[in-house]
């Protein structure tokens, strides 16, 4: 491509300081180096995961930067030492790397990589400023660089503005039944929060072969969507005056097989903990927080609960992406049902008051001129798709705070042990649509 080794100017959404909207700006997007790859993003989504860096968490470290994460997009060129992508392939940036090449990659256990949080790549400036790239991806910009271990090549026949979603929520959800629980067929599950990472556990709980899967919402009028995806109960932990647990374990003898906490809040966290049976029953934290120590009774786990954690649903991304878009495209999973809304990267910041109010599940954001024509106006699309503020937390909020993972993990500092002290109650958001206190009673 005749832009191949120069620099690129182009448009994106730069979040210059915390708590403040989005301003678009014409940026430089510098060559890919070594084991870089430059693409051009045709399509990406908002999810809360970019809503909680600019609202909650702020750091101020952490700005000015380039948010967005979700996306789907064509190679521009690449670095040296790049021999798997091409310009023209079309790819999925990823936020987490696979080297196929540690001991991790070579295991069938994990979706972790010894090099998958290496620092992002520096290719952005804008004004003369640095600009960092989000979870090293950045993709609420025309153009943005990232390492060859972070791309995922797909089918050339994929809807960029459709299997975008399968770079972030999608995987996270469905993954986290069929990969992390391992849900078995004639099992029963329930899913605690019903947002687009929710919604895709109860897809998973559904292909894995479940007869009975609980929806777990404060918003009745999520039920709908998450009978779609295979839901064959709803509760509503506001409908009663006892822990959720105990309503679940009477409704099914003792406590469901399967639990999967797609909210990322503690309290949470141990009432799906407390839904599974005794014996054999699994609970599976999906939702991110990083705020706040969680905590169970011991006997919990010494009757034999296993509690574990998943990120990405555990899919290895560079190989499972790809496969994902196959099922996709063989209709064996959802993605079209999640979008309520099509807009472009101009009404960025529209489309995150959105996902404040709880009045989307997922919002596609045209990035190029290549994308989607038919993408409609945000005009004709304000209607109300049964999300509740608080609980729009369901989004993918399991990489909220990524950079703190990569550092942890770079440390050892990270525990495997599942039940740490608890250190006061829930903490109450710092922004008022974002607030995790006492969602479930």
């Amino acid at each position: 491509m005749a832009t191949a080794g120069k620099v690129i100017k182009c448009k994106a959404a730069v979040a210059w300081e915390p708590n403040k909207p989005l301003v678009i700006e014409e940026i430089e997007v510098a060559p890919p180096q070594d084991d870089e790859v430059r693409i051009k993003i045709v399509a990406t989504a908002v999810c809360h995961t970019d809503l909680y860096h600019l609202f909650e968490s702020m750091p101020k470290e952490g700005f000015p930067a380039v948010l967005g994460h979700e996306a789907a997009g064509i190679v521009e060129s690449v670095g040296a030492g790049v021999t798997e992508y091409q310009p023209g392939d079309k790819v999925i940036p990823l936020f987490i790397g696979q080297c196929r090449e540690c001991r991790f990659c070579k295991s069938p256990k994990t979706n972790q990589c010894d090099k998958g949080w290496l620092p992002p790549p520096d290719r952005f400036t804008c004004k003369g400023k640095k600009l960092l790239q989000f979870v090293g991806t950045s993709t609420f910009s025309e153009y943005t660089v990232v390492n060859q271990m972070a791309v995922a090549k797909i089918d050339p026949t994929a809807p960029l503005d459709k299997v975008c979603l399968i770079g972030c929520g999608i995987c996270t959800g469905y993954g986290a039944a069929v990969n992390t629980a391992k849900v078995e067929p004639g099992s029963t599950c329930a899913v605690f929060g019903l947002g687009a990472v929710g919604l895709a556990a109860v897809m998973g709980c559904k292909a894995a072969g479940a007869k009975r899967i609980i929806a777990v919402d404060i918003n009745p009028e999520k039920y709908e969507k998450a009978k779609v995806f295979g839901a064959t109960d709803f509760v509503n932990p506001k409908d009663h005056s006892k822990p959720i647990s105990e309503v679940l374990s009477e409704m099914t003898d003792g406590g469901v097989d399967y639990s999967l906490e797609c909210v990322g809040n503690v309290e949470v966290m141990r009432s799906a903990l407390e839904s599974c049976v005794k014996g054999w029953g699994v609970s599976v934290i999906v939702g991110w927080t990083e705020l706040e120590d969680f905590s169970a009774r011991p006997v919990q786990l010494i009757a034999g609960r296993t509690w574990k954690g998943s990120v990405f649903g555990g899919f290895k991304g560079r190989d499972a992406v790809l496969q994902m878009v196959k099922d996709y495209l063989d209709k064996k999973v959802m993605v079209d049902e999640f979008i309520t809304h099509n807009m472009t990267l101009d009404q960025v910041n529209d489309a995150i008051e959105l996902m404040k109010h709880g009045k989307c599940i997922r919002t596609i954001l045209t990035v190029s001129p290549q994308g989607n024509e038919h993408c409609r106006k945000w005009k004709d699309q304000q209607k109300v798709c049964g999300h509740s503020p608080q609980l729009m937390q369901a989004a993918p909020v399991f990489v909220i705070g990524l950079t703190l993972i990569r550092l942890a993990l770079s440390a050892n500092l990270v525990s495997e042990s599942p039940v740490v002290k608890q250190h006061g109650n829930c903490r109450e958001g710092k922004h008022a649509d974002f607030s995790h206190s006492m969602i479930f009673k």
